[in-house]
């Protein structure tokens, strides 16, 4: 399971939602401004695209061929 952290009126998750959608991936989208701890930790990066399964973190800016690397780590 992926998890997409953003918030509502970021652009920038927008294109990072257009580009998951690409590989029909399952995510969770997250939105940090409701979460102080969350908003201080990635405020300013967002985008942020994590796996739960082995918690690793693919910072924007990202696109097709990161997110194909990305989900194939181990």
């Amino acid at each position: 399971m992926l998890i997409l952290y953003g918030t509502e009126s970021c652009h920038l998750c927008d294109e990072a939602q257009g580009i998951l959608r690409q590989f029909n991936l399952v995510w969770q989208n997250v939105d940090i401004i409701e979460d102080d701890t969350l908003l201080q930790r990635y405020g300013t990066t967002i985008p942020v695209l994590r796996r739960q399964d082995n918690g690793r973190e693919l910072y924007w800016p990202f696109g097709a061929q990161e997110i194909q690397a990305f989900i194939q780590q181990r």
